[in-house]
């Protein structure tokens, strides 16, 4: 080849790099790229946080607006249906009411892209904001809400829908748009400060990319990837200290701070914190738990539900595995174990007996059980207080389900929660302070029912009653929170939420 070929070939390349601006770096995280969008006049950057999985993204840019954007991008490729979510704050008071940050989905990195953004300006406006086609002019829909701090877009065919909210309240109304942007696109997060010669930061927590069940997903026989996640509940930041291509379900939190216990596939493993690595629990004769399954309060037992050989079974095993001991009666009906009394007595469970789901309770020993719930309709997930005063439960007797509490006896049965949801699995700090539980949307799931694969709330309430708030937005369901999941100092939850694992990067199951 001549030199003058050869020249004219460099050129055209460079040519084509500035056209598209795609002067990409490797990002951390979830992520694939950070590119300079459009021909900003100051560079952005992305810092990644291992520890905290947190990402502070800075970029300038005079405006993501017209026809084409000048802006920092952290991305990836991703193709089909997906859920982005994060809870995200600008760092300092700014120099435009109008810089933005968000998330973002591009048909290309050139910066007249079509794309589909949720976005948070530095004055509170939260819209969705869409370029239609390359080149169009970008349009807005703006939603109630202002100041949101916690965003999501979701795509599922070529229909875009944008959440938001502030930190702690459920998600108000949406807004969608039908756009084509093609079958891979790219998503992640973006900073525009609306000034070319002003540098914008962003921090951006809670960053995931969720790829959601397909919509003929078969329940109970196919199955999602699972996060085991660690909450903070002071900070609401939430850590991925675990993943698995299977369906992990229901971490219990050992005394000691230093293990959780959860199922996957009929057996249960124990999880060390520390090194990220399961063991498998010795649980025969009892090969097929499923996830009701509780340590005692000193830590020495578990209560575990398994249905081997027909309905679920309650047995009772050391905390580090063992032989099983059998204390629910055979051919009484489905045994779903939920709680153990302080003393180490007692276990309460949810009992199917003849067509009805009540609240039971068991000597550990086995023998006689007590009926403690009677009302026609499902009374799910007992749990005593560290006091022992106190069971609380769920329970659809009024139309939704709701948390209830009663004394131990059954006696003074008390409504906590009455709202628009479906509330299920109240678990009781151990300083006795707060409960938390799982949140379904009713227009996704009925009330008697608590699926998998589903957008959910974790919510917090003191224990006796009074404002809740939202603690976790998740996507998950059956095996999220279904069993007592607090840290022994009441800062901490573990729980599990779902997705198909396309691009893990968080300690992996081997398993």
């Amino acid at each position: 080849m001549s030199s003058s070929k050869v020249y004219l070939l460099a050129v055209t390349l460079v040519n084509i790099l500035v056209a598209t601006s795609v002067f990409a770096q490797p990002a951390p995280g979830v992520f694939q790229g950070s590119t300079n969008v459009g021909s900003p006049k100051r560079k952005g950057t992305v810092v990644y946080q291992t520890a905290l999985q947190q990402y502070k993204v800075s970029g300038a840019g005079g405006n993501m607006w017209f026809g084409k954007d000048e802006l920092h991008f952290v991305w990836r490729q991703v193709k089909g249906d997906f859920i982005l979510r994060t809870n995200a704050s600008f760092l300092g008071k700014g120099a435009e009411a109008h810089r933005k940050l968000g998330l973002m989905v591009r048909s290309s990195l050139k910066p007249a892209s079509a794309h589909a953004s949720a976005v948070v300006h530095g004055d509170g406006l939260t819209s969705l904001q869409y370029r239609k086609l390359e080149g169009d002019s970008t349009r807005e829909q703006k939603l109630t809400v202002t100041g949101a701090d916690v965003i999501q877009l979701e795509r599922r065919g070529n229909t875009y829908t944008m959440s938001a909210t502030r930190n702690g309240n459920v998600f108000g109304s949406d807004e969608k748009v039908e756009l084509n942007l093609g079958d891979e696109v790219y998503v992640g997060l973006f900073v525009c400060s609306h000034n070319a010669n002003v540098t914008e930061t962003a921090i951006f927590n809670n960053v995931r990319i969720v790829k959601p069940a397909p919509a003929d997903v078969v329940a109970y026989k196919q199955y999602l990837g699972s996060n085991i996640e660690v909450l903070d509940l002071n900070t609401k930041n939430s850590r991925v200290v675990y993943q698995s291509p299977k369906s992990l379900q229901a971490p219990n939190w050992t005394v000691d701070d230093k293990s959780l216990i959860y199922n996957s596939e009929g057996t249960l493993y124990k999880f060390d914190i520390a090194t990220s690595t399961p063991r498998s629990l010795n649980t025969d004769p009892a090969k097929n738990n499923n996830n009701d399954h509780v340590l005692s309060f000193d830590g020495k037992w578990l209560t575990i539900s398994s249905n081997d050989d027909g309905p679920s079974i309650g047995y009772v095993v050391p905390a580090n595995g063992g032989k099983a001991r059998r204390v629910t009666q055979l051919g009484k009906g489905a045994s779903y174990m939920h709680g153990w009394s302080p003393d180490g007595k007692y276990l309460v469970f949810c009992g199917e007996r003849n067509k009805e789901f009540d609240v039971y309770r068991i000597p550990v020993t086995g023998g006689t059980e007590e009926r403690l719930t009677t009302t026609p309709g499902l009374d799910d997930g007992p749990e005593y207080t560290p006091d022992g005063k106190y069971i609380y439960f769920n329970s659809v007797r009024n139309g939704l389900m709701q948390i209830w509490r009663m004394k131990a006896d059954g006696s003074e049965q008390t409504q906590i929660t009455n709202d628009d949801y479906n509330n299920w699995f109240p678990h009781v700090s151990p300083d006795g302070k707060w409960i938390v539980f799982i949140t379904f949307l009713k227009n996704e799931v009925a009330p008697g029912d608590h699926p998998f694969y589903k957008h959910v709330y974790i919510r917090k309430m003191p224990v006796s009653g009074g404002p809740v708030t939202v603690m976790a937005y998740l996507y998950g369901g059956q095996g999220t929170i279904n069993t007592p999941s607090w840290s022994p100092d009441s800062k901490r939850i573990a729980f599990v939420s779902n997705t198909d694992l396309l691009f893990p990067v968080y300690p992996i199951s081997k398993n």
